[in-house]
């Protein structure tokens, strides 16, 4: 006979204490560093670097952030991400200094992004490699690459004269009063959102990360997502690419590697947004934006660089670590 309502065991207190941290302690943690740094520098809410935070720090990781959850969501992780912002923007410096016009530097971003993605597709799809080990090769070789490519790793600058005005606004121009480059993350946070929710390849990739034997007996085509997915990582990692060159005219060898654990951290600080630690782009953005905050109110306080990421390591491994005791005490 079952137990009514009322007789129901009920868990002891500091468990469903700890419940309620795993379930929202990312939201706390966001509402707390946000107090914080409200209190401790004058300058933290202003207006201007409150603009700063979200078009120099939160954009483009939250770009780099989305494409690594297309990665983790499929059971894999990409260690490529940074290579496929660098040949992204490293196409697109080499067409326009070859007098080619904005539109084809951007497809050819794009494609030299998508390049990268069809590489690890083949390692992955093709040959059977893990997506660690295929990625991580990837990553090895495009940093390569690119050190070849510049004779040792020099930068190539647009000149000043020769950036279109029409590139410059993607990196530098507002609609409305808006910042392009947000609004862009923006679109892609939008859209990858759409596929998880909307539509059918999104529910596949999904449930290849959680049980890919189901997957794969059920005749979908477990290899194709597979690769579809590692193709389109890379692809979204391309805008980012993209936007960094539009705003800072330059191309600089393996500088996309800056966001490659950040991305990570994020992406997983999401998963504790979901009731079974799941990827998700909601979980992926509230990580990202809680990885943008510290790192802005840090510098505002003074603290040097490397206790910036003695600070972003112990609040990753905080918001982690309540997630994991959540569920390992089996808390609801």
């Amino acid at each position: 006979m079952s137990l009514s309502a009322s007789h129901a065991p009920v868990a002891p207190w500091h468990h469903r204490v700890l419940s309620g941290l795993a379930r929202y302690g990312l939201i706390l943690a966001l509402i707390a560093v946000f107090a914080a740094f409200s209190a401790a520098t004058p300058t933290f809410l202003t207006a201007g670097n409150l603009q700063s935070l979200l078009v120099n720090s939160f954009t483009l990781l939250a770009i780099v952030s989305v494409a690594m959850t297309f990665a983790v969501s499929a059971g894999g992780i990409d260690l490529s991400v940074g290579t496929a912002v660098d040949f992204a923007s490293f196409a697109f410096v080499s067409l326009v200094l070859a007098g080619q016009p904005v539109a084809i530097g951007l497809l050819g971003g794009i494609a030299a992004g998508a390049i990268v993605g069809a590489f690890n597709a083949v390692l992955i799809s093709g040959i059977g490699v893990s997506p660690f080990l295929a990625t991580l090769g990837t990553l090895f070789i495009g940093r390569s690459v690119q050190q070849l490519l510049t004779n040792g790793g020099n930068p190539v600058y647009l000149p000043p004269s020769g950036v279109p005005d029409t590139f410059r606004f993607i990196g530098h121009g507002t609609i409305s009063g808006f910042p392009l480059p947000l609004l862009i993350a923006i679109l892609v946070i939008s859209a990858a959102a759409f596929i998880f929710a909307r539509t059918r390849f999104g529910r596949v990739v999904l449930a290849i990360g959680i049980q890919p034997s189901v997957v794969r007996y059920s005749g979908i085509g477990l290899g194709r997502h597979v690769a579809v997915t590692f193709i389109l990582t890379a692809i979204v990692a391309a805008i980012a690419g993209l936007i960094l060159t539009a705003t800072v005219t330059v191309y600089i060898p393996s500088s996309g590697n800056a966001f490659l654990l950040n991305a990570i951290g994020a992406t997983f600080i999401g998963t504790t947004l979901s009731p079974l630690g799941r990827p998700n782009i909601a979980g992926t953005v509230l990580g990202v934006l809680l990885l943008s905050i510290v790192a802005n109110g840090l510098l505002l306080t003074g603290l040097n660089f490397y206790w910036q990421q003695v600070g972003t390591g112990t609040l990753i491994f905080a918001v982690l670590a309540f997630s994991f005791i959540n569920r390992k005490t089996g808390g609801a």
